[in-house]
């Protein structure tokens, strides 16, 4: 029996390791996918807060549809008004992460997206660009110290 997988620190600028696969998916002891959490922060600025929530109230169809089909489920994104952080919170369910967040960013609508809520954030990681750019990342990574299923 293979090992589960286990989640490693996103803190370091790479992409997230993706759990093992079965040799074939007509394998009938493939494990299923257990997913990995994956936690993220940017700081929202303040002056956007009004226009973030209604952009998120409304999250248009392609950059939902893109999401799923980039194996991401569970997603969500809260916001503290002491510091004005977005805490963004999902799970990734898929079996190469790198490739799905390519596949991502080469979707237009989505690349969009990014440029429109971009614009109302500040990256926490030096050297950060952009949503679009890739590495390093615009949103910064945090390590999952605790965990209760």
């Amino acid at each position: 029996m293979s090992q589960l997988w286990q989640p490693t620190s996103p803190t370091t600028e790479n992409a997230p390791a993706s759990p093992p696969r079965a040799a074939s998916p007509k394998d009938s002891t493939k494990q299923r996918n257990p997913g990995r959490r994956i936690a993220q922060i940017v700081k929202l600025r303040p002056e956007y807060l009004a226009e973030y929530k209604k952009c998120h109230a409304a999250v248009w169809p392609e950059v939902l549809k893109q999401i799923k089909e980039c194996n991401i489920v569970d997603y969500s994104i809260s916001w503290d008004d002491a510091s004005s952080i977005l805490f963004a919170n999902f799970k990734y369910v898929g079996y190469d992460y790198a490739g799905d967040m390519e596949k991502m960013r080469e979707n237009p609508k989505v690349r969009e997206w990014w440029a429109m809520t971009d614009k109302m954030q500040e990256s926490l990681v030096p050297g950060a660009k952009s949503s679009e750019s890739g590495e390093p990342s615009w949103w910064k990574g945090l390590e999952e110290v605790f965990y209760c299923p």
